[in-house]
């Protein structure tokens, strides 16, 4: 079997190491023998829905995040129906932010998102949160580790869960005690170093939805 993975403006999108968890999927989609097929999906490039089992978008600076933004409004109707027909998405800060209904940046400006993920994100004057995390999946019992460093203040709506409760750190915004998101099968997180390095439990998770989805389309082609 073989699975594709789509890799979104992974040439402009790899902040603090962000491609880590792009690495570690292709490395337990092996684990469990299947082949794995990677594409980039950048500026001025179609993303079909259809044509993907694992779709990862990673973080960026400011500069890129905007120019990835101007984009990727092109695209939002398509991946909107990939979420929406169970599509496997894991986001990583930026990435994460731009799936929401706009952010504001570091210098103020509101920057909009395609709006695909009910949430929103605001800025902090002169301040970031950056340090080691702990949280936890309130649906799997799982505790996942890792390390934030972001100016940005993301708010979930009620649509969204989060991914975790944080035990350790500050989380999306340092007020309610969330970190990250969780809808459907799209999976959202500020963690960098990567995310996914050191919580192979998610890692495996992701990789078998992947996997399950193939399988389907193999069983209705």
């Amino acid at each position: 079997m073989k699975i594709k993975i789509g890799h979104l403006y992974g040439n402009l999108m790899n902040t603090y190491g962000d491609n880590g968890n792009l690495l570690m999927l292709q490395y337990y989609a092996r684990e469990k023998g299947v082949t794995v097929e990677t594409e980039i999906i950048s500026l001025e490039q179609p993303f079909d829905p259809n044509e993907y089992d694992l779709v990862f978008f990673g973080g960026g600076q400011d500069y890129e995040q905007y120019i990835v933004s101007l984009d990727i409004k092109e695209k939002a109707e398509q991946i909107k129906q990939y979420i929406e027909q169970d599509g496997v998405l894991l986001a990583i800060c930026g990435g994460f932010q731009m799936l929401g209904h706009y952010y504001v940046d570091a210098t103020g400006k509101r920057i909009e998102g395609i709006g695909v993920l009910d949430h929103y994100t605001l800025n902090q004057e002169n301040n970031r949160f950056i340090g080691n995390i702990t949280i936890k999946n309130e649906e799997t019992g799982e505790t996942y580790h890792g390390f934030e460093n972001h100016n940005g203040r993301t708010f979930l709506g009620e649509g969204v869960k989060p991914l975790g409760i944080v035990q350790e750190g500050k989380g999306n915004n340092n007020e309610d005690q969330t970190e990250g998101a969780h809808y459907k099968n799209v999976f959202c997180s500020y963690f960098h170093g990567p995310l996914l390095v050191r919580n192979q439990h998610l890692a495996e998770r992701i990789v078998e939805l992947a996997i399950a989805n193939r399988q389907k389309k193999n069983l209705i082609a």
